[in-house]
């Protein structure tokens, strides 16, 4: 690892530019030379992996909307017409949408899905328990969803990515994100946001909520139990398709505060993950950024989104292309016969 980063290093400094000039964008291609083992890395095909399951403690009134909701946004983005759908056809993903437990009766088989989208049921349950008064999945269904995660990093290295992003989608899903970060320790005040823009009176009966169903799920600090006595269907099949990329050569984008606590389960399982993992950007949600400090990981942008669905990733997973391509495509010193190549000039 270590000489594939001296490597990546020699090889930026010899392009035709300051050393260190191209900031973050150099670190990020470095960072990917390690993750897929070359120099320079390369980035040609993308895909975002949406997840879409339902939360039992949606019936405690945690959310402005309904449940019903996952399931039509789910046909929206399948129909092409959602943000991830705008954003990820602007820069290049392919969106991979993903029932991992979706309330109602499976999709219909003859389900029409837009060019650029591919549907996978990969439904554990319909819908978790809500985890306010009983455990939200059996052992059997968190370690099912664990592994069919693993199945879906093998999917994303036989479809030949080489970089995914991960996004959500489901009602209450914040409220399951806060609870299982409180269990892992972190400060409740730190966890509980407006969600989709609830007012003071139903913040403080969701911050209740949450905090009761941690007490009362007990769960120890330890990312697989608080997954299936606080979790849900889409956030353990996260959290398995990023373990299953090891070794896989593959990097992930994750997006919101969502996606960052199930990647915060998969960090207490492997802290390993965080060596493939990117933030591709900083969301709205206050919980957002003491999960990804205590990750180690740097977001790309900041520009105050909460949507979900994988468009803050894809667009950082985008800025990460874009260094890429810097590197693979500008010419050294000595090719483009421009003098300077060797000054030891300092870096800034």
């Amino acid at each position: 690892m270590e000489n594939i980063r001296i490597k990546m290093e020699a090889h930026l400094d010899d392009l035709t530019k300051p050393r260190g000039s191209l900031g973050k964008l150099e670190s990020y291609c470095i960072k990917m030379a390690e993750i897929q083992g070359k120099v320079p890395p390369r980035v040609e095909k993308k895909g975002v992996y949406v997840f879409a399951s339902d939360h039992g403690i949606a019936t405690e009134g945690v959310s402005l909307y309904p449940q019903e909701v996952t399931r039509q946004m789910v046909l929206n983005i399948l129909s092409g017409g959602a943000g991830i759908n705008a954003l990820a056809g602007g820069t290049g993903w392919e969106i991979i949408m993903v029932d991992a437990g979706v309330i109602g009766e499976e999709f219909p088989p003859d389900l029409e899905v837009k060019p650029g989208c591919t549907f996978v049921r990969a439904r554990v349950g319909n819908g978790c328990r809500n985890s306010f008064k009983e455990d939200a999945l059996t052992p059997e269904e968190t370690e099912k969803a664990l592994a069919q995660g693993k199945v879906l990093a093998q999917d994303a290295a036989d479809r030949g990515l080489n970089i995914i992003a991960i996004g959500d989608l489901g009602i209450s899903n914040t409220s399951t994100a806060a609870a299982m970060l409180v269990a892992a320790g972190f400060n409740i005040d730190d966890m509980v946001d407006r969600g989709t823009g609830i007012d003071k009176t139903m913040l403080e009966h969701k911050r209740h909520i949450i905090q009761e169903s941690v007490k009362l799920r007990n769960s120890p600090k330890n990312g697989k139990a608080i997954l299936q006595k606080l979790g849900s269907f889409d956030f353990a099949m996260m959290a398995g398709l990023i373990l299953g990329l090891e070794g896989k050569g593959i990097a992930c984008v994750i997006d919101g505060f969502p996606v960052t606590s199930a990647a915060y389960m998969a960090y207490m399982i492997n802290p390993k993950v965080s060596d493939w993992l990117f933030a591709g950007h900083l969301s709205k949600v206050v919980g957002h950024k003491p999960v990804l400090d205590r990750m180690g990981l740097d977001p790309i942008v900041n520009l105050d989104m909460r949507l979900g669905e994988g468009t803050g990733a894809v667009i950082g997973g985008h800025i990460i292309e874009l260094g890429v391509r810097a590197a693979r495509e500008m010419a050294s010193f000595s090719q483009a016969h421009v003098s300077g190549g060797e000054t030891k000039e300092e870096k800034y």
